[in-house]
């Protein structure tokens, strides 16, 4: 019996200013090398799709090392149908510079500095409007605000079989950390709130979740 494919996202991306500046965010992968490390030990087949993080993984790991939100896009588009699961936990900007400066900009040419922002490929709505009907697809929604119903829309909108909802307010979880305060909805509608742990536990909860659906699928 083959091994089922998981495509996991991680990480942030980097989106230029000119050769040395950039925009990004505080993601720092952890997340998603959690889940790869957790899935390569159940015994499946993993690609990780990585932002520019400071982290290792298992050399049975296929890692595929992008920077930029167009780079993740292209990386994802060319290997998700052939997955079983895609997991989508990377940080990806949601704007990028229109028109990145090639060089460096001179702090004593100008007075004040506007950057013209254009928005980036939504990646997990791509995925989810070319998916097969059996391929799994889960989301991340970090939220400040309004946390499950946003995380229930956003499921809907992209259709997406899980999201897995993180809250920005959770002082002690999140981005950089070692731990995690995730809840995950499914769905059909079901509601599954967690206590703070480990991202690797929080990736055991996820995997849990997911093979009860290819469970299901076979049944």
């Amino acid at each position: 019996m083959n091994k089922p494919k998981v495509l996991i996202t991680a990480g942030p991306t980097l989106e230029r200013i000119d050769d040395v500046r950039y925009i990004s965010n505080f993601s720092s992968g952890k997340m998603g090398f959690a889940l790869a490390e957790v899935f390569i030990n159940y015994g499946y087949d993993v690609t990780l799709v990585s932002g520019p993080v400071h982290l290792d993984c298992s050399d049975s790991i296929k890692r595929i090392n992008v920077e930029s939100a167009q780079n993740m896009y292209e990386a994802v588009s060319e290997n998700f149908q052939n997955q079983d699961i895609i997991i989508m936990s990377a940080a990806v900007a949601d704007f990028t510079p229109k028109a990145p400066y090639q060089g460096k900009i001179k702090k004593s040419s100008m007075d004040s500095l506007n950057i013209e922002l254009k928005p980036t490929v939504d990646i997990l709505a791509y995925v989810g409007q070319h998916k097969s009907v059996k391929q799994i697809l889960v989301g991340f929604a970090l939220e400040s605000e309004n946390e499950i119903e946003y995380g229930r829309e956003k499921l809907a909108r992209k259709n997406c079989d899980l999201i897995v909802v993180n809250s920005a307010n959770k002082s002690n979880s999140g981005f950089g950390g070692d731990d995690n305060t995730i809840t995950i909805i499914t769905k059909s509608g079901q509601l599954f709130e967690y206590p703070t742990m480990t991202k690797t536990k929080c990736a055991e909860r996820i995997l849990e979740k997911i093979e009860g659906i290819l469970n299901s699928n076979i049944g």
